[in-house]
């Protein structure tokens, strides 16, 4: 009974087996099967690094979210623009303006080959030294008082410095430099000179060395804005806001000592992403001139990315258009020397997710291949050995001359 039901189950086999001795092994054969072996390795090799490699799926979709802020990472070079004399401010369309920004920005002093002449500091340790000389004319339309060496507010306690006519009940003393420049910016006044304010001697000594020694600046670190259009910018010289009027106090600098050349290192929105280029990392613009005016106009486009265990983190691609204006010596309100990024946000945003091949994908394609090889294989061993089979009757019969 057993034997039957095994002699049954035989007939199902689809791979009948011929005795040893009927077997007939060749030299064709046997180079078939090494090369058909070899093809069935690097197939195989070709496919494992397809099944590990992670795939990326790209899908657009119009922005519907928005951010509460915006991170931008920066990494700028001035080879030719002393620290002291550079400021970085930022201004969005929802009307906010910040000047002088000290948070998160580091400043660290180049020698004219580019080499490191301290360590970074904060930005607040060199934003005092940009401003120097003034325009004549006030934004308030109020002639300032004349700058001389000893006019003293008569209710002035002891020893107290004067503010050179700007003295107000918020500031009555002026004990600093910069005491006197604060004080001019409350009463809308510019400062005339100050080659005669005696607080400011020490100061005009420092921005004479600084300008003897040609020095370059680093300016890196990262801005935390709202998540709308604006733009932040490079600007020889000191900033401040009179009236919601955003005004540039370039000194001494704003002719002879102004050159805006630079390299941008690196320029990034959000979460910096692996193998992913910036449109700006690496670019050097070289200028000759002093009061030059260089735009970046960025278009920034939400990206979000979905890895393959489910986490997701949301970071921002952009695309730049760059434009430069040689603004000679004369500066109006729309142009003035500087490095200026203007952004603004798509209405699409990109979603790339990873994709990994299933396995049982993987084993199908494994299959195949070894089939496949396999099958091919046969076939050609099949019609070599034939060929050679009927070519050599053909001889012993004495057709082949």
């Amino acid at each position: 009974m057993g034997n039957g039901v095994l002699d049954q189950l035989r007939r199902f086999d689809a791979y009948p087996k011929t005795l040893e001795d009927f077997r007939i092994k060749t030299f064709s054969g046997a180079s078939v099967t090494i090369l058909g072996g070899l093809v069935m390795v690097l197939l195989f090799i070709s496919e494992l690094r397809d099944y590990l490699r992670v795939e990326m799926e790209e899908q657009l979709f119009v922005d519907t979210t928005r951010g509460e802020k915006l991170i931008i990472n920066f990494d700028v070079v001035f080879p030719r623009m002393a620290c002291g004399f550079v400021s970085i401010d930022a201004m969005d369309a929802s009307g906010v303006q910040l000047t002088n920004i000290q948070h998160n920005v580091f400043k660290r002093r180049l020698n004219p080959k580019g080499e490191p002449l301290s360590d970074p500091v904060k930005h607040e340790v060199l934003g005092t030294l940009a401003s120097e000389v003034m325009k004549n004319k006030s934004l308030s339309g109020e002639e300032p008082a004349a700058v001389e060496s000893a006019v003293l507010d008569p209710n002035a306690p002891p020893g107290c410095g004067s503010c050179y006519g700007a003295e107000s009940p918020r500031k009555r003393c002026c004990d600093t430099c910069q005491d006197v420049k604060d004080a001019y910016q409350m009463k809308g006044w510019r400062l005339m000179s100050l080659d005669d304010v005696v607080q400011c001697q020490e100061e005009a000594k420092k921005r004479r060395e600084m300008l003897a020694n040609q020095e370059g600046c680093q300016i890196y670190g990262y801005l935390s804005l709202n998540r709308v259009g604006g733009n932040f910018h490079f600007a020889p010289g000191h900033s401040f806001t009179i009236e919601h009027i955003h005004v540039h106090d370039l000194g001494d600098a704003s002719f002879e000592n102004v050159n805006m050349s630079h390299t941008i290192r690196h320029l990034s929105f959000g979460q910096k992403v692996l193998d992913r280029t910036n449109p700006l990392d690496g670019f050097d613009f070289a200028s000759e001139s002093g009061l030059v005016m260089v735009q970046y106009l960025i278009k920034i486009i939400p990206t979000t990315y979905q890895k393959s265990d489910g986490s997701v983190f949301e970071t921002n691609q952009f695309s730049v258009r760059k434009q430069f204006k040689n603004v000679g010596h004369r500066l109006t309100e729309g142009s003035m020397p500087g490095v200026f990024c203007q952004y603004d946000f798509a209405p699409l945003m990109v979603k790339y997710s990873e994709k990994r091949k299933y396995l049982g994908h993987f084993l199908a394609s494994l299959c195949a291949i070894i089939g496949g090889v396999f099958t091919v294989a046969g076939l050609l061993d099949s019609f070599l050995f034939h060929s050679h089979q009927l070519i050599k009757r053909k001889f012993q019969l004495g057709k082949l001359h």
